[in-house]
């Protein structure tokens, strides 16, 4: 059974391994990865291109998905695209390139998060610990369980989401995005507190990765994504949900 590490000791932890699911073709990368994550808690896959990607997801649900971004026969953007179109799983990008150039992108296809190569072993771990926590729900939740803010519905434990009565597909970070802003309807909150409180840790002040979330969020629950009245812009400071 697997445990947790809390205060450097180990609690039993009832709950199942959570799968991830490893796609890197650099085997040392591939490698690093997995020794960094060996842990009971999580049981692993590692496959070293695209397609292997794609068949691995279909023949297993996972609860992770960590995709770099140049494989070979088909590259991470490809495989985000064939997963977000069947699944809500969190994927997080794996890109060596300067620039931010493939952040972006892969904001765009759907994916929740990014690690620039190379990276930390301790990064690593917070990013995947931060989305396993997202995914569980967040279970101390200070927000009432459902929020109703104008035309917006949004039912917490079932992860559903309305607006004006018709139901939204999100991905698991924009809809802890949305639900954030409004469990603080009206208040304004700038980049750094969003990236703190929604994706779990410190500000990564070189990408604009939280304005490519409240873009996409902007395109699934405005009438006019370009003039939004829901999730508006404070000139200079950030973002808010609007009370009306």
């Amino acid at each position: 059974m697997p445990f947790l590490r809390t205060n450097d000791r180990a609690v039993e932890d009832p709950r199942p391994p959570r799968r991830i699911l490893i796609a890197d073709d650099d085997p040392s990368i591939a490698h690093l990865i997995k020794v960094t994550l060996s842990d009971p808690r999580y049981e692993l896959t590692a496959v070293s291109n695209g397609l292997e990607a794609v068949e691995a997801f279909r023949k297993q649900p996972f609860d992770v998905v960590i995709l770099d971004v140049m494989m070979p026969f088909a590259d991470g953007f490809e495989v985000c695209r064939h997963i977000r179109a069947e699944s809500d799983v969190p994927i997080v990008m794996l890109t060596s390139r300067d620039g931010t150039d493939d952040v972006i992108q892969g904001f765009e296809l759907g994916a929740d998060d990014y690690i620039r190569k190379p990276f930390k072993t301790v990064e690593l771990i917070a990013r995947v610990e931060s989305i396993l926590r997202r995914v569980e729900g967040y279970k101390s939740r200070r927000a009432p369980p459902t929020l109703r803010i104008g035309p917006l519905f949004i039912d917490g434990p079932r992860h559903y989401v309305t607006v004006r009565e018709q139901s939204v597909n999100l991905t698991p970070m924009e809809f802890e995005l949305l639900y954030f802003l409004a469990a603080n309807p009206g208040q304004v909150f700038d980049r750094e507190t969003l990236f703190r409180e929604v994706w779990g840790y410190e500000y990564a002040g070189e990408t604009n990765l939280v304005d490519v979330c409240i873009r996409r969020l902007r395109e699934k629950v405005e009438e006019v994504p370009s003039r939004p009245v829901l999730i508006v812009t404070v000139r200079g400071v950030g973002y808010k949900l609007t009370e009306a």
